[in-house]
């Protein structure tokens, strides 16, 4: 029975289908979680209290701040992997601890707009935390991942992903008007505790600890690489043009995105008399639409027709929606015109990443992937934080309407960029591979 035991552990790993997509999915519910609370229901409940539209979009900005400078952990994860827990699930259950630990610290805060700075405060750190868990696990499924199920294995990183944000949206909707701020920090402290346990319980390798603080021996795969030749394979791989142009329209949607879906929300708590609990459900509702069955739609058919031409026809369809929002908002952002224009302006950006995502795996394939794939990540997180930050000064010289208008003309030209992949697309992964192969050897 011991020796039984002791395969049905070994099994247990990361490098089998099912313990993988578990892991997957509970650990990017954690992060919709986190989200869910301090992206969606913490800044709608301080609309409901009076806090203006910079001061809301300020403390999502220092949220948002350290996803933006996510790539600072790429080396850190690339280049130190002897880890008798596994090369990548060491820094990711070290992040997880950190994150967890921050949350702790959320009752400490207290409850109404003083608190804002603080909770925005532990937050960013948060984020850091949960920034460096991100990191480790995009490369562990980069490494640990068959080629043919890379497809299946980023689906489920946005299903778990929105369903723990809507989840979260939701639930403290609810729990922070009910039962305080402190209260529902520690409810969100539990449920993040519960998300985490297959990490701890799933090895990312047979061969590897489930616990431990031991190194071993370097593996000719896992050999530590030194930190100049790292960032010189990552600088010769991201100057390419392919990679710089997926950089701008990362940047560019994001912070379209998120400077109109911050100015619309406040308006219609503040101009519209919406409900910021009803406000939040329906954020969440929208959030499950686009990250379920309509990820997995998209997922199906941009692997029929390419990604590059279904990301263009849905950054195009975003500027439409944008286009047709900006009509519905012409009066008061109250009633079914704004809660449509919401939906609309909420689910296009959100299939459009599901599009964007299979280019961005290509573009990151080769040395340094952990690098590049959280580079590309960082530039969306950058471009939300600063259309966060940006939804202040454009509400107050925007009306809602202009601000979609303004949008779907960003959304267009993002559209222009991607409808030319023949130009700043087309071999991307093995261009950019082989230049840093070659800019490493000269660096030899």
């Amino acid at each position: 029975m011991a020796a039984e035991d002791l395969a049905r552990a070994a099994a247990r790993a990361f490098t089998m289908a099912g313990w993988r997509h578990r892991v997957i999915i509970a650990t990017y519910a954690y992060q919709g979680l986190a989200a869910g609370f301090g992206l969606t229901a913490l800044p709608n409940h301080a609309a409901a209290l009076g806090a203006p539209a910079a001061v809301i979009g300020g403390m999502s900005a220092m949220i948002g701040l350290p996803w933006a400078l996510q790539p600072l952990w790429g080396p850190v994860v690339d280049g130190n992997g002897q880890f008798a827990m596994g090369r990548r699930r060491a820094w990711l259950i070290l992040a997880l601890a950190g994150a967890l630990a921050c949350l702790a610290l959320l009752p400490l805060a207290g409850d109404g707009l003083a608190a804002l700075p603080w909770l925005g405060g532990i937050l960013m750190l948060h984020s850091a935390c949960a920034a460096l868990a991100d990191t480790a696990m995009d490369a562990m499924i980069i490494d640990r991942t068959p080629p043919g199920e890379l497809g299946r294995a980023t689906a489920l990183t946005r299903m778990g992903f929105v369903g723990g944000m809507a989840l979260g949206a939701a639930a403290f909707a609810w729990a922070i008007p009910a039962l305080g701020l402190p209260a529902a920090a520690l409810l969100l402290l539990a449920l993040g505790a519960l998300a985490t346990l297959p990490v701890l319980l799933v090895r990312e390798a047979p061969g590897d600890d489930i616990l431990s603080l031991r190194h071993r021996p370097a593996d000719p795969g896992e050999a530590r690489v030194p930190l100049r030749r790292l960032l010189w394979r990552l600088f010769a791989a991201m100057r390419r043009r392919e990679a710089l142009a997926l950089i701008g329209l990362c940047v560019a949607e994001e912070f379209a995105t998120s400077a109109f879906g911050v100015r619309l929300a406040v308006a219609m708590i503040q101009e519209g008399g919406w409900d910021p609990a009803a406000l939040s459900r329906l954020q969440g509702a929208l959030a499950v639409l686009g990250g379920t069955a309509g990820a997995l739609a998209i997922g199906w058919w941009s692997d029929r027709i390419g990604p590059y031409r279904a990301l263009a026809l849905l950054l195009g369809l975003c500027a439409v929606a944008y286009a047709g929002s900006a009509l519905l908002l012409q009066g008061p952002p109250s009633g079914w015109p704004s809660a449509l224009a919401l939906g609309l302006t909420g689910m296009m950006p959100a299939l459009a990443f599901v599009a964007l995502a299979p280019a961005v795996m290509r573009s990151s394939r080769g040395v340094a992937a952990a690098s590049r794939f959280a580079l590309f990540m960082a530039s969306l997180n950058l471009g939300s934080s600063l259309g966060a930050a940006a939804s202040g000064p454009i509400g107050a010289v925007l009306p809602p309407w202009q601000a979609a208008l303004a949008a779907a003309a960003v959304f267009a030209a993002c559209a222009t960029v991607a409808a030319k992949p023949e130009r700043l697309f087309r071999g991307a992964g093995s261009r950019s591979e082989s230049a840093g192969n070659r800019s490493a050897a000269m660096a030899d």
